[in-house]
């Protein structure tokens, strides 16, 4: 009986996984229709391997574990992020490309933590962010004597 009831875990642990990469490769997959260095596989590894962290340091049920797993996290990816961000002159690129990998992060962890919802909107949101905003930006960045694009 021992062993049904890992198996049952193994597979709630990999659905988690699952739905992790789905969300976030969504995310990757935009990035990379657009060109970006970083998209269809890291988007995808970052989710997943925020949710393993958050889903490992859930398992003790000690809060005060997680919540140092999570501060982990963010500091973490934001270094991460950090080399999605370019500067040539005036131009810095890369920023909504290092804030999308902050939010695949983030929706890693909320999948271990059963917010589907969150993980979902959060998805949603950055997609929306990217795709509806692009012509926002473009019209903003040919604005005369605006330099940071």
């Amino acid at each position: 009986m021992a062993a049904m009831a890992n198996w049952a875990g193994i597979w709630a642990d990999f659905w988690h996984l699952c739905v992790a990469f789905a969300l976030a490769g969504t995310i990757g997959w935009n990035r990379e229709q657009e060109e970006h260095n970083v998209g269809v596989r890291s988007f995808p590894i970052v989710a997943m391997a925020s949710c393993t962290f958050v889903m490992i340091a859930s398992y003790g049920g000690d809060v005060a574990a997680q919540s140092r797993v999570l501060q982990g996290l963010v500091a973490g990816i934001g270094f991460v992020g950090g080399g999605a961000i370019l500067r040539d002159g005036p131009t810095i690129k890369g920023t909504a490309t290092a804030a999308s990998v902050l939010s695949a992060a983030a929706i890693g962890a909320a999948v271990a933590m059963n917010r589907f919802g969150i993980a979902l909107s959060l998805t949603v949101l950055n997609l929306l962010a990217l795709r509806a905003l692009m012509p926002l930006k473009n019209k903003l960045d040919r604005e005369p004597g605006r330099q940071d694009h």
